[in-house]
């Protein structure tokens, strides 16, 4: 089956003054179960591709297909669902709440659901078992490592159980140990569960590690 499939897409960003052309005609097929690296240089389109991917904007031409179904025409609400119950996000920055326990940064995703309270804790709990964090669930995101808030991010990107996973160089702030420790999580979920995953990278050691890389320079493939 196939995740994902855009067709003749592109991405122009206008002000007043400029017009900048982000993506140019972007043909891209990814299945279910595939590990997917984006490489290139910084301001080739990879963050748009991943945005566009993950529903959180919208090409200027072209359509995006997700499981089969095209996007193009979906309203707000409708791709606010979808992400919810279909995507999982992993970006460079954790963009975990401070004051939140870890247990409940992980549940935010949910909260989107109609789940008990007693549902939510018992799948975050399962999330964070699974990135190897259970004895850190009453910790505050501060009092943990880069590797651990990372972790943390992926499990709140798990919680909801995802058939597609996109990480926007997530091993970026972290060093090259901690770094490989992620990319080892990310590997597991793909093979153990069948998660699809897109992994936005500037590395080519991490690009390996996927099944395969798309490349990408000026906005358009060359790779």
């Amino acid at each position: 089956m196939t995740m994902i499939r855009l067709e003749d897409v592109s991405k122009v960003y206008r002000t007043d003054r400029i017009e900048t052309l982000a993506l140019d005609r972007i043909d891209l097929t990814v299945e279910d179960g595939e590990f997917l690296a984006v490489m290139g240089p910084s301001g080739c389109g990879k963050t748009t591709l991943l945005n566009l991917i993950g529903l959180l904007d919208t090409p200027s031409e072209g359509t995006v297909h997700l499981a089969g179904e095209p996007i193009r025409t979906r309203k707000d609400r409708a791709l606010a669902k979808i992400r919810n119950r279909t995507i999982g996000f992993v970006f460079q920055s954790f963009h975990l709440i401070p004051d939140l326990k870890v247990v409940d940064n992980v549940e935010i995703p949910l909260l989107y659901r109609d789940l008990t309270a007693k549902e939510r804790r018992r799948r975050a709990l399962h999330a964070l078992d699974q990135v190897g964090l259970s004895s850190r669930i009453d910790h505050f995101p501060g009092q943990l490592s880069g590797g651990q808030q990372q972790r943390v991010a992926i499990a709140r990107a798990l919680v909801g159980e995802p058939r597609l996973l996109l990480a926007d160089e997530p091993t970026g702030n972290l060093d090259s140990a901690m770094g490989q420790e992620i990319l080892s999580l990310l590997e597991e979920v793909n093979r153990e569960d069948g998660t699809t995953v897109v992994m936005v990278t500037h590395d080519p050691a991490m690009a390996e590690r996927a099944r395969r890389t798309l490349r990408l320079y000026d906005g358009r493939q060359v790779a």
